[in-house]
């Protein structure tokens, strides 16, 4: 027996219609999900083609690059000059959005093939905008060839070493700034020539950032996340494929290992996540934000047992990783944390300090914004850390929190910084934390594309 309304339609015509209309939808958004995915790769693709010739896409002191460095498409001759790149990487962010917000809409083949092929086309590139890859190979050889402690001489200190014109202006008197596990891992790739040390970099940081999109994915399933958008979210970002895997950043393998430990926690194997957090603190100190995070959120109303499993992993390892890097450096690694103050404190014109600094030309005014914003930071941390210890917070959102605290304060701010927060928004369970995560790296992007037009030129065509 059937019923019909007013015009012989079933009552259930409307939702017919409704299931129709949200199938057209569906399809739609996939759809436009696939054209922006194309988009993301085409620009992607113009810019490892385009990057040998292209002067606003190479570190400054690569400008001609050498043809050594530049990479399978170093012949290309295709320079699209400061307006090709504005739009290469302003379509790049812009379909990254896009596919982020469809993501499970186009499917997880589709989201994953493309994470590897544009992760694979920066690899094919010449290194990309920073110098700082040229640093680490500085740091190993002043130590593995030289004799001298990277800790207590910058690459100054090898004037003479053919790699020395390729490091930034900014680092060529100042110390290492990096872990001592990430410094005695280069050690290894101090003897091998310039441009086999750079792809062993990129490689590196390919390889971290894919293995990072791996343990997004499976912390997102046992967090409740969509496993897809979480990867998309990551593995897509022009910021950590184009400027980090693009410039080899040591900040991914860092990113990788600390994700690796909260991996590890989830999993309830807090011993080993906990040694993982610190083995990420070797590499970088940044990574030294979690720890904290970690012990405050495995009490209340957890049993109090996994705190003490977490505080035992994690001061062994810290002991091994010490006893490990004294015996490397000597004393010489207590200038860590002046370096790295003082590498904040000069900043750079991508921060607020750093921009009031160096753009306004008002330079005590920086350092004073610098220095309350750095007080305001610790001040918001110790908040978090506190509301997660009372049990009112989830430990990975008020760890994000407490990232995006940091960046947005810091003194030197660079776009693939972003690296260290975006997968704690992924698997955070906050959409909050995940709307000003996206904020934060598109007003990065946008100061880049600044930064990339010269001042009183012409964008060239």
């Amino acid at each position: 027996m059937s019923l019909h309304g007013p015009l012989g339609a079933t009552q259930g015509g409307a939702f017919e219609l409704t299931t129709s209309s949200l199938d057209a939808r569906t399809v739609v958004r996939s759809r436009a999900g696939l054209l922006a995915l194309a988009t993301l790769l085409a620009s992607g693709l113009v810019v490892t083609v385009a990057a040998a010739d292209t002067d606003a896409l190479l570190p400054e002191s690569v400008r001609p690059v050498p043809s050594w460095l530049a990479g399978p498409f170093g012949s290309s001759g295709i320079d699209i000059h400061v307006a090709g790149t504005l739009l290469c990487l302003a379509l790049m962010f812009t379909a990254y959005v896009i596919v982020v917000r469809v993501s499970d809409r186009i499917g997880s083949r589709a989201v994953l093939a493309g994470i590897a092929a544009v992760h694979a086309l920066v690899l094919l590139a010449p290194p990309l905008i920073s110098t700082d890859v040229f640093s680490y190979q500085a740091y190993a050889r002043i130590g593995a060839l030289y004799g001298a402690n990277p800790y207590l001489h910058g690459p100054h200190a090898i004037a003479l070493d053919p790699l020395y014109p390729f490091i930034g202006a900014k680092w060529v008197n100042m110390p290492s700034v990096y872990g001592p596990l990430f410094t005695i891992f280069s050690y290894i790739l101090a003897p091998v020539s310039i441009a086999a040390s750079i792809l062993a970099y990129k490689a590196m940081a390919a390889l971290a950032s894919l293995v990072t999109v791996a343990l997004i994915w499976n912390a997102a399933r046992l967090r409740g996340v969509s496993p897809v958008r979480a990867a998309a979210l990551f593995g897509l970002n022009p910021l950590i494929v184009v400027y980090g895997v693009g410039g080899g950043h040591n900040d991914l393998v860092m990113v990788a290992v600390m994700m690796a430990g909260v991996y590890l926690l989830l999993a309830r194997r807090e011993r080993s996540g906990a040694a993982s957090l610190v083995i990420a603190i070797g590499v970088k100190l940044s990574a030294g934000l979690m720890l904290p995070f970690a012990l405050a959120g495995s009490g209340r109303p957890l049993s109090g047992s996994r705190r003490r499993e977490i505080a035992i992993g994690a001061g062994f390892c810290a002991a091994l990783v010490a006893g490990l890097s004294f015996a490397a450096f000597g004393s010489g690694l207590l200038r860590l944390i002046a370096t790295v103050h003082q590498s904040q404190s000069e900043g750079d014109w991508h921060s607020l300090p750093g921009f009031i600094g160096t753009r306004l030309g008002l330079g005590t005014v920086g350092q004073v914004t610098g220095y309350v914003l750095a007080l305001l930071s610790v001040g918001i941390v110790g908040w978090l850390v506190h509301r997660v210890w009372r049990g009112e917070l989830d430990w990975i959102v008020g760890a994000g929190w407490a990232t995006l605290a940091v960046l947005a304060c810091a003194g030197s701010l660079m776009p693939w910084y972003v690296a260290w927060l975006i997968p704690l928004a992924a698997i955070g369970r906050d959409r909050r934390l995940l709307q000003a995560t996206l904020w934060l790296a598109g007003c990065l992007q946008f100061v880049e594309l600044l930064g990339h037009i010269p001042h009183g030129g012409t964008l060239g065509l």
